[in-house]
């Protein structure tokens, strides 16, 4: 990188810490911060949370606790959240694919919806890629479904539901005869790949090393956009099939909460964002980089993916 700029991303960094530090000095909290956190210990979001609270603590002098709310893949924390009386102390982080789901499948049974929180911002998204082993006989969505069709179907493995979705949506248009193998997650399904067992599979990041090596190539992009590090790879959108499934990490309080408690807050939080700590954390533990969408851009965020969620399960 030159020396210029070296020079204003050190003040660009600047300027967002003490913008930061300037809206926390208006609102202080009365007490601890809590970060809860709707995973279990030592997975990717927790290890996130965590560093996204220290360095709040580190930003603004507040004494910010992580904790783990497990349960539902965040449904637990959220529910408790929604319910509490507005405070300005909890804030919840968790991911937006698991409540959209549940808001989408049963609405009735969920004791919240999107308006039972005040919105904090984004931490990162997840860039979800359809990938394939660098000699399979197809470079598309197109060309995977015709191969699929003259073959009794492509194997493609998934570790997560939205996943499977997302491959079933091209299954219903095209009737493409995909066959699906679950997996434990991103490590096994590049095991797969490699060994031939399956044809493509899902990688939220892991597979770059491999896409540089030359052993992986990919299909299509999961998200809603392409992603920077592989420019020319369109979307599932851009080949024709109206879906894409977008993992966000976000944080959200109970609706309510003191708006310079959530101004301030939202502040702190940004200014994390943007350090490099969390980049760091993010990169090594979700192979991604870090992305506030902000107060505003979270709430239209989630609207947003339950038109897009309904879309994944149309019959």
């Amino acid at each position: 990188m030159k020396l210029g700029r070296k020079i204003l991303s050190a003040l660009a960094a600047t300027t967002l810490f003490v913008a930061g530090a300037a809206v926390a000095q208006d609102w202080q909290p009365d007490g601890d911060i809590k970060l809860q956190i709707g995973f279990g210990a030592g997975g990717s979001t927790d290890v996130m949370g965590r560093v996204l609270a220290q360095t709040i603590e580190e930003q603004t002098g507040w004494n910010v606790i992580a904790e783990n709310k497990t349960g539902g893949g965040g449904m637990a924390m959220f529910t408790v959240i929604s319910k509490m009386p507005a405070n300005n102390n909890i804030i919840g982080l968790g991911v937006n694919m698991p409540v959209m789901i549940n808001l989408v499948k049963r609405p009735d049974e969920v004791p919240f919806n999107l308006d039972s929180f005040d919105y904090v911002g984004t931490l990162s998204r997840a860039q979800l890629a359809l990938i394939a082993r660098a000699d399979a006989p197809f470079d598309n969505l197109a060309e995977m479904v015709a191969y699929s069709k003259a073959n009794d179907g492509v194997a493609v493995g998934f570790g997560a539901a939205p996943q499977k979705l997302l491959m079933e949506v091209v299954n219903k248009q095209d009737d493409a005869g995909f066959r699906f193998v679950s997996t434990e997650g991103e490590a096994e399904t590049q095991k797969l790949l490699l060994g031939g067992q399956i044809l493509a599979g899902y990688s939220a990041g892991t597979h770059v090393p491999y896409l540089e090596s030359g052993d992986f190539k990919m299909i299509a992009v999961g998200n809603n956009a392409r992603h920077d590090y592989a420019p020319d790879t369109q979307t599932f959108v851009e080949q024709g099939y109206n879906a894409y499934v977008d993992p966000y990490w976000f944080l959200a309080m109970t609706a309510g909460t003191d708006p310079a408690a959530v101004k301030a807050i939202a502040a702190a939080v940004d200014a994390a964002v943007n350090s490099d700590a969390v980049a760091e954390i993010v990169a090594n533990a979700a192979s991604s980089t870090p992305l506030n969408l902000g107060s505003d851009g979270t709430k239209k965020m989630l609207v947003e993916g339950l038109d897009n969620v309904r879309v994944l399960f149309a019959d």
